[in-house]
Order: C-alpha cells, then sequence, then structure tokens
C-alpha cells in the first residue's frame, strides 16, 4: 500500500476506535470472524533497508495480539473450525484463526515458542522446496544484495538494465520494481534471473533461502502438537496467475503431496502464493476445490462471514502490516468495519433461493 493511503487507512482506524464506531457496527459487519495472516516473527532489527519490514512481527507483538484476542473474548481456533464456523449458524462468540506464509526458520525460533506457552492453535502454510532445500527465497536475496550494492545491472526482458541506488530510497523504489518483476516470470524464467543476481553480486542465493527456512526436522517437531495445522503453499510458491493452467495444477498437486508424504499427515487447506487480487484467479479457485482441498485462502483484506456468505476456497484473510503495533487498530480491522460487506457466493445463493 502506498504511504499515502496507509496513513488515511490507519487515521480512518483510529477515528472509528475513538469515537466507538466500530464497536456500534461490529455485530452487523464482524461476520463469524477472522483469520490473521502473519509471515515472519523475529526481534526488531537495525538496518536502514527493510524493505520486507511490513511482513514482520516481534515476538513481544504476537504475544500482546494472542492476550488481545482472548481479552476481547475471541475463540482463537485452527483453520478446520474456522472452515465450520463459515458455514454454519452465526456464533455468541466470533473466533480469530492464526495463519502463518513463507516457511520462515522464525516460526520455529521464535513464533512457536509464544504460540506453544498460550496453548492456542494455528496453521503453517508450507511451499514445500523450501524445507526440501531446493526452493529459492528470492525476495531475500533481492533484499541482500540491493542493500550492499550502489549499481545493480541485470537482464529485464531481454535488455541489460542498470540502476543506480545510491540513496535509501533508491533501494526502497528498486526493491518494489523488481520484485514486481520477478514474482511475474514464470518459475525457470524466475530461477535464471535470481541465479543471474546472485553470481554478478556474489550472493549465495541457496544458502540464502536454506537459513532462513525451516526445514523437516523443524516441521518434525511442530508436528508432535496438536495445536499446528499445516496446509499447502505449492512447491516454488510461484504465482498462479503466471503459470499455465497446467503447471498450476501440478504446482498445487504436487505440493500437496510432498507436504502429506513428508509430514505423514493429509494437508487439507491451501494458501494461494502471496494471495491478492493479482495473484491468482477464478480458475485456480475451481482447482483448490478439484485438488482436493478443503479451503483456500488469500491476502485479500475481509471478513469470514457465516452460514457460507464466503467461498471457502477464497477466504479473506487480515494481513497484518508490521510496521503498525497498535492494538487498538487491530481491534477496529477485526470488527469489520473498516471491509467492504462479503456478496453471497453462488452456493449460498442456491441454497438460500435467491
Amino acid at each position: 500500500m502506498a504511504p499515502d493511503n496507509r496513513i488515511l487507512r490507519r487515521a480512518r482506524a483510529e477515528l472509528a476506535y475513538f469515537s466507538g464506531a466500530f464497536r456500534l457496527r461490529e455485530r452487523e459487519a464482524g461476520g463469524a470472524g477472522v483469520i490473521l495472516r502473519f509471515a515472519r516473527v523475529r526481534p526488531t532489527q537495525r538496518g536502514r533497508f527493510q524493505p520486507l519490514k511490513s511482513q514482520e512481527i516481534t515476538p513481544a507483538f504476537l504475544d500482546r495480539t494472542i492476550r488481545g484476542l482472548k481479552r476481547w473474548k475471541y475463540d482463537i481456533v485452527g483453520i478446520d473450525e474456522a472452515c465450520r464456523r463459515a458455514v454454519t449458524m452465526p456464533q455468541r462468540r466470533r473466533f480469530a484463526c492464526l495463519s502463518f506464509d513463507g516457511a520462515s526458520k522464525d516460526i520455529v525460533t521464535h513464533a512457536y515458542p509464544v504460540l506453544a506457552r498460550h496453548g492456542v492453535p494455528f496453521t503453517l502454510y508450507l511451499p514445500t522446496a523450501l524445507p526440501d532445500g531446493v526452493g529459492a527465497a528470492w525476495w531475500l536475496v533481492l533484499e541482500d544484495i540491493i542493500a550492499r550494492e550502489g549499481r545493480i545491472s541485470l537482464v529485464i526482458d531481454g535488455r541489460e538494465r542498470h540502476f543506480v541506488v545510491s540513496a535509501l530510497s533508491d533501494k526502497y523504489e528498486l526493491f518494489d520494481f523488481l520484485s514486481g518483476w520477478l514474482r511475474k516470470l514464470s518459475p525457470p524464467d524466475l530461477s535464471y534471473a535470481v541465479n543471474d543476481l546472485a553470481r554478478r553480486y556474489s550472493a549465495d542465493a541457496a544458502q540464502l533461502s536454506r537459513s532462513a527456512s525451516l526445514d523437516w526436522q523443524d516441521l518434525a517437531k511442530l508436528a508432535a502438537d496438536p495445536n499446528v495445522t499445516f496446509g499447502s503453499a505449492t512447491v516454488n510458491y510461484s504465482v498462479l496467475s503466471s503459470l499455465r493452467d497446467a503447471d498450476a495444477q501440478r504446482e498445487m498437486a504436487m505440493g500437496k503431496a510432498v507436504a502429506e508424504s513428508a509430514l505423514r499427515r493429509p494437508v487439507k487447506h491451501f494458501a494461494y502464493p502471496f494471495g491478492d487480487r493479482d495473484a491468482f484467479a477464478r480458475p485456480h479457485v475451481v482447482m483448490a476445490e478439484e485438488a482436493g482441498f478443503a479451503s483456500a485462502v488469500s491476502t485479500i483484506s475481509g471478513i469470514v462471514e457465516a452460514q457460507g456468505r464466503t467461498n471457502l476456497y477464497a477466504l479473506p484473510r487480515i494481513a497484518w502490516d508490521g510496521r503498525v503495533r497498535s492494538l487498538r487498530i487491530m481491534r477496529v480491522l477485526l470488527s469489520g468495519v473498516m471491509f467492504a460487506p462479503v456478496r453471497p457466493t453462488r452456493h449460498a445463493r442456491d441454497q438460500s433461493g435467491i
């Protein structure tokens, strides 16, 4: 989100909180509950260049969030229960479901001790190439290179491009531009571009990715806890809209199969990689159901309605911006007043006779 939009959105949330408007509308706007989405959980970093800061929270903030949810009388549930409540009559208490994307090592080192101490369920969506040690967390490679370099050259669309990034603002601008370009590439083109950058600027892409990602030993430790639910996020965490349909189907099916084989349990839930409106389309929603998943989550903001009014294969999540530390803002977002009402799905309309 652009800085101006972020500031305006925060101002609206603060106004809704201090005016009490969120309480007045919470019953009608709050739906059955919410799915919260987090990525990295680690202590505050000191570096000046942190382009992924919005995707990080601290262990202390995770602890405050869980305490807040309990204080606000939310039922903290797993994704199975969230799906059940999405298709049944509204309950007296709303739910909050905690979910984590990206298979970051921080989940086991910093997040899990907090989650285990509170004894709350959570869902972890896995791109299986990362714990296999063959995937590239290209966003970390890009961050590392831009942080170190003042000039960057690479081939984009068959043409050599050169960028001067001596100022901090230039680095942020280039990261946004290149990450937007990279996520649109097919897996072979993405692999070539990342490896080309790594060779040019002496970055060990494989080591960066392995050191920052969960491995199967980490996942085996988490699997021993019945509060942990594993979901799939494809094999390579590719943007589905950048793939041919057959390749997208293969990514979904293989991600599910690899996770089930390694974890020795059914993997019934799916997360669209990146999950925004540009990352997947209606055909991928159909593919998720055909692949045998019970649900699929996005990063499109919104509230989960009851009585089947939210499509289980396009579930909204509130992707928390780690640059915001205010639980007041979270309290307003959870109320649903900041989001447009969810229109009934075709399935819900058919059942209700509309």
